[in-house]
């Protein structure tokens, strides 16, 4: 297997991805848009859930949808990255195109570009 260069479009095709298979509706969609860009052992960690492998980061976005039915995920940062790994802000927005919840998640890549592990933390962070 050849191992693509990771360029910064590659890293982002991968990030906005995953972002918009988290708001995507459709299993079948949702499914191919997975496979697109995740390890096929890679892990999703969020605060309150996570989810392992394909079918476990799957059923992790199946849940979110069914709490915020009709939101979808954009990235709002542009993507810091070195080293294989990268970090970046999101946020969650409803129907109405209002934000419900920001973050920033912080992930991690292999040589082929696809997504190994992501942690994600909820809101800004509090002063020192």
């Amino acid at each position: 297997m050849t191992t693509t260069e990771l360029t910064p479009d590659t890293l982002a095709t991968a990030v906005d991805t995953n972002l918009a298979a988290y708001g995507n509706p459709d299993p079948a969609g949702r499914r191919a848009q997975l496979e697109a860009v995740w390890h096929a052992a890679g892990q999703l960690i969020d605060p309150p859930i996570d989810g392992a492998g394909i079918d476990g980061i799957d059923a992790m976005m199946t849940a979110v949808q069914a709490h915020f039915p009709g939101h979808t995920f954009r990235r709002t940062t542009v993507i810091d990255a070195h080293h294989g790994v990268a970090r970046y802000g999101w946020a969650l927005v409803d129907p109405a195109g209002q934000t419900a919840l920001e973050g920033l998640d912080v992930a991690e890549v292999d040589g082929d570009g696809r997504l190994v592990r992501i942690l994600g933390f909820m809101g800004p962070l509090a002063p020192a």
